[in-house]
């Protein structure tokens, strides 16, 4: 995490298990203090491989170096849950990294495999930014966009329906206000009269929805409905640059608080109901240094101190977060049997040159002031995200710069 003024990793380990609702941990490394902060802890880890060394890893002997020196030291000890293989590589857009992807995904499957049985639980999957559909349209006629997926998508979706592994996605509506017209109100869960989908009928209350849903839509057309989802990454800045009406504390508050009650409510999305998420909030805390605009800063559930940035219901013993959509318990107590997402017709696609410019700039350290024609500027990745589960926490609560869980 980029700051001077954080607690130690053991500090921030005990913190989450003894006052937060988190059970699960994302680092963007493999930093060993870190992981060797949460052994013993029953708190699951999931690290990350840069995207430099993706192409270094397509062969099962290097991929069993990898493994000896990053995860048999550490694992069962500290307990690994996912290995993601670089991230958000289709937004970046470097060829050997795209390329080298499901190879690398591929080896160190297999180096798990030789490292013996108590490795076997650990899943290898990979992030992907929204960037990755065909043009911007309704969810049910989301598709993978057309020049990555026979070559990319299809093998990488393959390989993950036969190790039972997730598709791992970061679903940031924060970053999608430019095409929902600034609809800030429906981009953190407030009421609203909604967006509806002729295609599929459903009508959509929130962002987060509609981003779930559009991946769904593309996965179904590409065949491959059956393969799980776990969102990655997602959360709000609570403090922006002047102008930035976007980055507030109570919109941070709306969108976590919301996010969380939705997650733990097992309710799923309207083409996926009744489905339960892995999530992992991004961050655990502000952080005083880090580059670029001042949202980039003020990520975080907490600041350094552990006080809390605003009341997202993160803490075990905390108060609840004051939550303005109802909705919510009325889909909660209305459970919708699960139906298949009809197939429309093939969307328009849109020129792949637009659609690299509307999302070239989203994981710029410094991006440039009109990157994407708004104030929203990128945010850079932190090493720590975190999740909790939504079984084992009945009350509703949300997570933190860490990378937090909730599934």
């Amino acid at each position: 995490m980029v700051a001077d003024n954080l607690p130690s990793p053991a500090d921030v380990a005990n913190f989450i298990k003894t006052k937060t609702i988190f059970d699960s941990v994302k680092i963007f490394d493999t930093n060993p203090t870190v992981l060797r902060a949460f052994a013993n802890t029953n708190i699951t880890m999931t690290v990350t491989i840069p995207n430099g060394e993706i192409p270094n890893l397509n062969n099962v002997g290097a991929a069993t170096a990898w493994v000896n020196t990053n995860i048999r030291p550490i694992h069962p000890q500290t307990k690994i849950k996912f290995i993601s293989v670089g991230n958000e590589v289709v937004l970046l857009n470097d060829p050997a990294h795209i390329t080298g992807l499901v190879p690398a995904m591929r080896a160190l499957t297999g180096a798990l495999r030789d490292a013996g049985p108590e490795f076997q639980d650990i899943k290898v999957t990979t992030a992907h930014a929204l960037n990755m559909f065909q043009g911007v349209t309704v969810p049910s006629l989301a598709r993978f966009r057309v020049d990555y997926a026979k070559s990319f998508f299809e093998p990488l979706l393959l390989y993950l329906r036969e190790t039972k592994s997730p598709l791992m996605i970061n679903p940031y509506p924060y970053f999608e206000l430019n095409v929902m017209e600034n609809n800030v109100d429906y981009a953190v869960f407030r009421k609203t009269p909604g967006v509806f989908d002729p295609f599929s009928k459903k009508t959509y209350s929130n962002a987060f929805d509609s981003l779930l849903d559009k991946t769904f839509s593309a996965m179904l057309a590409a065949g491959f409905k059956d393969v799980d989802i776990v969102i990655g990454e997602t959360g709000w800045p609570s403090l922006g640059d002047p102008g930035n009406f976007a980055a507030t504390v109570d919109n941070a508050a709306s969108y976590n608080g919301h996010l969380i009650r939705k997650i733990v409510s097992g309710i799923g999305t309207p083409l996926m109901p009744n489905r339960t998420f892995d999530a992992y909030i991004f961050a655990l805390f502000n952080e005083n240094q880090k580059p670029g605009p001042l949202a980039e800063k003020n990520w975080g559930l907490f600041q350094p101190d552990y006080t809390p940035v605003y009341v997202s219901g993160a803490l075990r013993d905390g108060p609840a977060p004051s939550l303005n959509n109802p909705n919510f318990t009325v889909e909660r107590r209305r459970r919708v049997p699960r139906v298949n997402n009809p197939q429309p017709a093939m969307p328009q696609p849109v020129p792949a040159a637009a659609n690299d410019k509307k999302f070239v700039c989203r994981n710029l350290e410094f991006p440039m002031t009109n990157c994407r024609k708004t104030w929203i500027l990128p945010a850079a990745k932190e090493p720590i995200a975190v999740r909790f589960n939504p079984v084992r926490f009945v009350p509703i609560r949300p997570l933190s710069p860490l990378v937090l869980h909730m599934p």
